[in-house]
This record gives structure tokens, C-alpha cells and sequence, in this order.
């Protein structure tokens, strides 16, 4: 085989893992909701109440992001603990900082903003907080009440400055529908890195009074 069929087989292969991790990312658990209105890429959501598993990182959103899937990872994984794993969910959550007032959209540059970032990750529905293994003083395991969320989606690798686009198309879809946002944006990714940015689902989403 010649040097342009192996790298024309390369790329089929990466095409091939490309497409499993998005098939298998498609498939696991997601957070319960009703779809109260939908209007293209925008909803209104009622979501259930869910237990997640956090931890905080300083430092520049991507960066933070990274950092965090990373230590939850190794939580449901269980390679720093006893126990069995825990099923990977999706989508990986994360709050912006604190200081960013929820009036106005965030700011974020291609390394993002930088502060103390929460990432998230939502557990199986079977556990309770009582039923899961016991987390590593750095993770905290909580559970969020039922909330109605307005959320937008899109595609692509989830930048700073998609993510800040977004919010702010959010926040007039919000305005338009006399929605009230009752905390500040959270970030949605829900699929694996290998996976095409043409075919990542990403979300913005504001709580709602």
C-alpha cells in the first residue's frame, strides 16, 4: 500500500472511532426533562432533581474543564477508590465564576475567563446519595432540586467564544418570552473530544424563575 493509501486508511479509521464515540456517547443516560416550549435551537425545560458529583479548579475555562472531567473521571472509574465504577452520563456540566453577574452575558476569550470554574457530572438515576461511594474530600457529592432551565443548543468544539455567542442569543430569546434568569449560565458538553465538532452537541443553559 502506498503512503496516500495508508493515510486515506488512517482517516477512514479515525472516521470509524469518530463515529463509535458519538453512537456511544448518544447512548448513555441523560438528565430527565420535560420540554415545556421549543422554539428551533431554544427550550424551555423542567428538569428533574438529580445528584451530581462536582469539583472546583482555578484557573482558565478550558483549562479548569479539563482538570475537572478529569479528577470525576478517576471518581466514577474508581481508580482512586474501592468499589465498582459507575456508569459514564452525559452531558459534562460546568458554571462559569461567581463574579460574573447573571444580567449579562459572560466574556470569554479562547482560553476563557479565568476564576474558580465547577465541573459537574450528573450521576445514574439508580444511586442515591446515600447508595454511592463515598467521594474524595476534593468532590462533593450533592443533589440539585427539580429547576426549570431555558436552554439553547449548537454544535462545534464549545469555545469561549461560541459559548458567549450563545449566551447572549439566549439571553434575547429569554428577554422575548419575558423569562427571568434566576442564576447564571451553565455549559453543556456531551460529547467525547475524538468526536467531529461538526457533530458535538454543546448547550448553553440559564435557570429560570
Amino acid at each position: 500500500m502506498g503512503k496516500k493509501g495508508w493515510i486515506a486508511a488512517g482517516i477512514a479509521l479515525a472516521g470509524v472511532a469518530a463515529g463509535a464515540a458519538y453512537a456511544q456517547y448518544r447512548d448513555i443516560e441523560q438528565p430527565a426533562y420535560q420540554s415545556l416550549a421549543q422554539e428551533g435551537a431554544f427550550e424551555l425545560r423542567e428538569y428533574a432533581p438529580m445528584i451530581v458529583a462536582e469539583v472546583t479548579h482555578t484557573g482558565d475555562r478550558r483549562r479548569a474543564l479539563t482538570a475537572g472531567f478529569r479528577r470525576l473521571a478517576a471518581y466514577i472509574f474508581a481508580e482512586d477508590r474501592p468499589g465498582d465504577k459507575i456508569a459514564m452520563t452525559s452531558p459534562v456540566m460546568q458554571d462559569p465564576p461567581e463574579k460574573i453577574a447573571m444580567t449579562s452575558p459572560v466574556t470569554l476569550g479562547e482560553g476563557g475567563e479565568t476564576g474558580s470554574w465547577r465541573t459537574r457530572f450528573v450521576m445514574p438515576s439508580q444511586y442515591t446519595l446515600e447508595t454511592l461511594p463515598e467521594a474524595p474530600e476534593d468532590i462533593t457529592l450533592t443533589q440539585v432540586p427539580a429547576r426549570r432551565m431555558a436552554s439553547v443548543r449548537f454544535n462545534g468544539n464549545g469555545s469561549g467564544e461560541d459559548l458567549a455567542d450563545m449566551e447572549g442569543f439566549l439571553r434575547r430569546w429569554m428577554d422575548e418570552n419575558d423569562l427571568v434568569a434566576a442564576g447564571p449560565a451553565e455549559f453543556a458538553f456531551y460529547d467525547a473530544p475524538m468526536v467531529p465538532p461538526p457533530l458535538r452537541r454543546n448547550e448553553v443553559l440559564i435557570p429560570v424563575e
